[in-house]
Formats: structure tokens, C-alpha cells, sequence
């Protein structure tokens, strides 16, 4: 019978309401609910109808490996707001973020303008993923970043060029996060399910990074280490998910020095 009626409800709304009034009821009454479930990311995916729930399964592994930043003054960017070209639309996750992590301010950007979403401790850029200038001159005026995360335009080569561009201003300790790189894999996206080793791909790059654990061990006296070798201290791939970790990556080899081995 409760049932019934919710759905009742819920069909009578929904031929009444326009989209961006039913957007608006949505975020009122998870508004009210968040306070409730608010260690919990899954939940809360849900109250605010962001996709990293349901459509994926990314929030465990988002609760995971956020874990330690919970309950700290921690400072967000996510690339991507949602809702396309329509400004009053999207922003789902970004109020998840911010009843999740409650001490925490929220930043994102988009290549349309969303400022109509901006709120309390949630500030939103209009600017493209890979327009570095643009990137620079957020990232000085918000300053360093704990987490960053790639849900913005899933092309391959936005994906690689962002991360190039933003990892080094992940504080450390930070994390760097990327969604939806199942597109590395499809060609309209610029992937690749034929060539499963094409370097062009955000995967592949991706995958290439793991070397950097490692890069002590190389034998090779002329070998100059990256920015990517010192800084990554872990990489975690999961289904349409991938996690950076930055810090000092210097544990030593115990048989190499300086990429000769001692004996």
C-alpha cells in the first residue's frame, strides 16, 4: 500500500513538474534526508541522483579510499558537473561530496557555465579540462587540492592532458581519481578494443604509470626519472575506475643503485 501510493505520488509529480522543478524537489528533500546517512556515500549517491551509484559502482571504493580525508578540512575538484548544456541542471554529486565530507569545500569545473548550482562551500569554474592556462589559474586561486576527480569529457587524450596537468598540484598525500575509462576502449571516444596496447589510450597511459612504482629497479645508468616515478607512491585500477596515489616514492632497490645493479 505505501508503495503504491509513493509511486502514485511520484507519477503525479512527474507529469506536473518540469525537469528543472523536479531537479529542485529532489535536492530539497535529500537536503533534508542527508543528515541521516551522511557516512555513508552510497546513500547519499542516491538521495542526490549522481550515477556513482546504480549506473556504476563506484562509491565503495570512493568511501575506501577517502576514507582518512572525512573528517578534515579537505578541498575537492571535480571536473564535470553534469546536466549538459542546461545551466540549472547537475551538480548531483558535488552536494554529495559536501555532506559527505562536512568540513570539506567543494570546487568544480565545466565547459558550461553552471554557476546557477553554486551554493555554500561548493564553487564552480566555467573552462575546459585541457585549457592549461585556465586550469593554472583555478588551481592559484583555490589553491592545493586533497582529491581531484575526472568526471568531465571521458576523451582519451582530455583524460591523459588533464592528469598531466593537474596531478602536480595534488597535494601530497592527495588522491587523483578517474571515472568512466571504459572509453579507452571505444573508438568514437578515441579508444581502442582492437590494438589492447595502443599508448594512446587513457588505460594504456594509465597502465605505463606502474612502471613509476618501480623505477629504482631500472637498469639503465642513462635512465632520468620522471615527476610521475618520484610522486606515485600507488595505483588501483578497478571496473571503469582508476586511483592515484601521490607521496615520495622512494623506498630503495635492495640490489640496484643509481640503475646499476650491485652485483
Amino acid at each position: 500500500m505505501e508503495i503504491g501510493l509513493y509511486n502514485s505520488i511520484k507519477d503525479f509529480l512527474k507529469k506536473r513538474l518540469t525537469i528543472e522543478q523536479t531537479a529542485n524537489l529532489r535536492k530539497t528533500v535529500a537536503n533534508a534526508l542527508s543528515p541521516f546517512v551522511s557516512n555513508n556515500l552510497t546513500l547519499l549517491a542516491k538521495l542526490y541522483g549522481t550515477d556513482k551509484t546504480g549506473s556504476h559502482w563506484y562509491t565503495p571504493h570512493y568511501m575506501n579510499h577517502f576514507k582518512k580525508f572525512k573528517n578534515k578540512r579537505t578541498r575537492i575538484l571535480e571536473i564535470g558537473v553534469g546536466g549538459y548544456d542546461n545551466p540549472k541542471l547537475g551538480g548531483g554529486s558535488l552536494r554529495m561530496w559536501k555532506k559527505y565530507f562536512l568540513l570539506g569545500k567543494i570546487f568544480s569545473i565545466d565547459i558550461y557555465d553552471k554557476s546557477a548550482l553554486e551554493e555554500a562551500r561548493i564553487k564552480i569554474y566555467q573552462g575546459s579540462q585541457v585549457d592549461k592556462i585556465f586550469l593554472e589559474k583555478t588551481i592559484n586561486e583555490i589553491g592545493p587540492l586533497d582529491i581531484i576527480i575526472d568526471d568531465g569529457s571521458h576523451l582519451n587524450e582530455h583524460i591523459i592532458e588533464t592528469f598531466k596537468i593537474l596531478f602536480p598540484k595534488l597535494k601530497d598525500g592527495g588522491v587523483y581519481a578517474i571515472e568512466d575509462i571504459q572509453t579507452s576502449y571505444w573508438e568514437d571516444m578515441g579508444g581502442d578494443s582492437s590494438d589492447l596496447n595502443n599508448p594512446k589510450t587513457a588505460m594504456n597511459f594509465m597502465k605505463s604509470l606502474t612502471d613509476c612504482l618501480n623505477h629504482q629497479e631500472i637498469l639503465d645508468e642513462n635512465y632520468e626519472e620522471t615527476y610521475f616515478d618520484k610522486n606515485i607512491v600507488s595505483i588501483h585500477f578497478y571496473h571503469n575506475l582508476v586511483f592515484i596515489h601521490k607521496g615520495e616514492n622512494n623506498e630503495k632497490s635492495n640490489m640496484v643503485k643509481n640503475h646499476k645493479k650491485l652485483c
